[in-house]
């Protein structure tokens, strides 16, 4: 009963008054199923990339913490090949920092955070890390790169399909509509970035 009524005032908040740079979403109209996406910061290797992120919230939240990962690929020294996020704000005491008065905006604020200054002492890839610490350039430039290949909207709303029949041009319309939609929700979260 608590998780269900704080979690709607969370989402409510989030709907309302996201942070700068993050949204949030139920995904299937479930309370502990929630995607999020996270726009990379400037002056930083993933500027101007869209990171999806998985976020299951557990039976006891807020006593313990939402799980989250990537669904887009990063290359971070901190967070792996499967998505999973080394952060302590994620994990209970005593190695982590999670406790109830946190909350999934703050969560996502950490997480921005993180992708603005990765922590090499504490990594999730330790290649990844040697190179952030001994190697910075060719970090920098295989972080760009993941993020052109991964993150960067290359569709701007124009969609090559098949032939038109009923039911590609419902799909056709779909996939238009998602398109120009995560293209706005891009272009709208610059502007509130800058």
């Amino acid at each position: 009963m608590q998780r269900t009524s704080r979690l709607k005032r969370e989402l409510q908040l989030l709907s309302a008054e996201p942070p700068p740079g993050a949204s949030c979403w139920q995904t299937e109209g479930r309370l502990d199923q929630l995607q999020a996406q996270i726009v990379g910061g400037a002056d930083t290797p993933y500027e101007g990339g869209v990171f999806t992120l998985d976020i299951n919230i557990p039976e006891r939240y807020p006593f313990e913490p939402p799980k989250m990962r990537f669904l887009t690929p990063i290359y971070h020294p901190n967070i792996d090949n499967a998505g999973r996020i080394c952060l302590d704000a994620l994990k209970l005491p005593p190695k982590g920092a999670w406790r109830p008065a946190l909350n999934i905006s703050t969560l996502l604020t950490s997480i921005q955070l993180l992708m603005a200054e990765p922590n090499p002492d504490d990594p999730l890839m330790a290649d990844i890390s040697s190179e952030f610490k001994y190697n910075k350039p060719l970090y920098l430039e295989k972080a760009k790169k993941w993020t052109a290949e991964h993150a960067i909207q290359k569709n701007k709303g124009c969609v090559v399909t098949e032939e038109k029949t009923p039911e590609n041009k419902n799909k056709k319309t779909a996939h238009k509509r998602e398109a120009l939609s995560a293209q706005e929700n891009l272009e709208h979260t610059k502007k509130l970035v800058i």
